[in-house]
């Protein structure tokens, strides 16, 4: 089975100022306000790391490693975890070589099928000094490493001293911050490279240029391509999250694919319809393919937390494991079905075209316009489509034909929404503003909707409760509530409209 740990590390150089750092790890551990051993472990490690020929993994920032020696030997797999941090992945040693397949997955957005191979061997003499407090709880690790590295191209090897300092588990992310104060003044310097394995590689990867300018002076090109960059990094990045089913991983990767798909549909005239053609409907089928496993988690966590809201004596029968029963083998079904979208050679052709997209973008003559006056434009049509649907649904009577109505709306104020996002860093707190107000309607459109979902699950649970001769009150209880909330939430639609109007000024031309 896999493991995960997540480590929060920085790496320093000495350079030349001929740090000892067996003499300053006191002050080092001082500064930390702890204690330090007076005699450092010392170990030996060897790890030969894995990547395809030009090197797909590193540049995604994704370290597969196979490592023998110290007290964690065995296949990690680093992820990127934000500033300072990232999660291993670990897997035993084994006898085998070649990558574990459970590894493999989780970095398929990268090598698209690829070939790993090793692509470097570093071996390491390391001195380890455990920094405790005055109770004897580790604050964190600083170790000394004395690195040889060889590729498998017959260049000569390659060796440097590193100061790597780790914080432990519930450590105060302060301590880091003292411990670096220290070192920079004893004459370190951070590292230019996060990992060791990105300093060897270094000249084999060149700096990729820049994402598209996104500033007021860009054009309309510019700028949309910068908004749909961030969506394919979402979807790239989330990618292994889905896969090891973390929370909210499967939500993320889904609003970056509306949010690409319906850029690309708002500002559809900036694109040579040719060249994009079908790449909507492909984010619609992925976008679609993780829907059952977001939409099972938001029902459920919603009911879970209805019923934790009442009082003990209004939960009449096993509510709790009756909901168990009912979402345990439906999430495990959905989150088969992501996981094998995932799996799927649709989703790697989808990601070359997104990848295409940016490396040669389609753009028309249009897309050269100025984004300040273009993107707005592009907006204001999104607004005159959610305004026409919310017509449309006032007009209908309760019921189905008004639920539809206003799911459409919902699907509307979202497109309007991701068009306005676009245009925040050409049009600036003006654009944002109003985002924050297409939020506030395309939520309690959400409310809604995700009311009338519950009140249907409510029904069969209902229904299942009494046919097992369990008392039905309950579920009554929690219909009555999603009935309040539902009207709640379509009683404030007229006036989060009227405010999102108030705000559309800069849009409207």
């Amino acid at each position: 089975m896999a493991t995960t740990v997540r480590e929060t590390e920085r790496k320093y150089e000495a350079g030349g100022a001929g740090l000892d750092l067996g003499a300053l790890v006191e002050r080092l551990a001082a500064a930390a306000n702890g204690v330090a051993p007076a005699v450092p472990v010392t170990m030996s490690l060897s790890a030969v790391y894995y990547d395809t020929a030009d090197l797909r993994l590193a540049r995604a920032g994704l370290t597969l490693r196979r490592r023998r020696g110290g007290d964690d030997a065995g296949w990690h797999l680093k992820l990127p975890a934000g500033t300072d941090s990232r999660d291993e992945v670990r897997l035993p040693l084994g006898r085998s070589t070649r990558p574990p397949a459970h590894l493999v997955g989780l970095t398929r957005a990268s090598h698209r099928g690829a070939g790993l191979a090793p692509v470097a061997q570093l071996d390491n003499r390391r001195r380890r000094w455990v920094l405790t407090d005055s109770e004897g709880r580790t604050l964190a690790e600083v170790v000394d490493d004395q690195v040889t590295a060889t590729t498998p191209d017959g260049a000569p090897p390659t060796s440097w001293d590193e100061i790597e300092v780790e914080l432990a588990d519930g450590a105060d992310p302060a301590v880091l911050d003292r411990i670096e104060a220290e070192l920079l003044a004893a004459g370190a310097a951070r590292s230019a490279s996060s990992s060791k394995l990105g300093r060897v590689l270094a000249d084999r990867m060149p700096l990729a240029p820049g994402p598209p300018r996104a500033g007021p002076k860009a054009t309309a090109g510019e700028a949309v391509l910068a908004y749909l960059g961030r969506q394919a990094e979402a979807i790239r990045r989330t990618d292994p999250a889905v896969r090891r089913e973390l929370p909210d991983a499967v939500h993320q990767m889904r609003v970056a694919c509306r949010r690409l798909r319906s850029a690309l549909q708002a500002f559809a005239p900036l694109f040579d319809p040719e060249r994009v053609a079908g790449l909507t409907d492909e984010l619609r089928w992925l976008a679609g393919e993780l829907g059952a496993a977001r939409d099972l988690e938001v029902l459920e966590g919603r009911l879970d937390s209805a019923v934790a809201r009442l009082p003990s004596e209004l939960v009449l029968g096993p509510v709790s494991a009756r909901l168990t029963r009912y979402f345990a083998p439906r999430r495990a079904e959905a989150a088969a079905a992501a996981t094998a979208a995932l799996d799927s050679d649709r989703y790697l052709v989808l990601l070359d075209r997104i990848d295409q997209l940016q490396a040669d973008p389609p753009l028309t003559r249009r897309a050269a316009r100025p984004a300040r006056t273009e993107l707005p434009a592009r907006v204001r049509r999104s607004l005159r489509r959610a305004e026409r649907a919310l017509r449309e649904a006032a007009v209908q009577p309760p019921g189905e034909e008004r639920d539809t109505a206003l799911h459409t709306l919902r699907k509307a104020a979202k497109r309007l929404r991701y068009a306005a996002e676009a245009s925040v860093p050409v049009v600036g707190k003006r654009a944002s503003r109003f985002v924050d107000e297409v939020k506030g309607v395309q939520e309690l459109l959400g409310e809604r909707q995700d009311s009338a979902v519950a009140r249907s699950v409510l029904r069969q649970l209902g229904a299942a409760a009494h046919t097992g001769r369990e008392n039905g009150f309950t579920y009554g209880l929690l219909y009555r509530d999603e009935v309040a909330r539902s009207e709640r939430a379509e009683a404030g639609l007229d006036d989060a409209w009227a405010a999102l109007r108030k705000r559309a000024g800069w849009a409207d031309g």
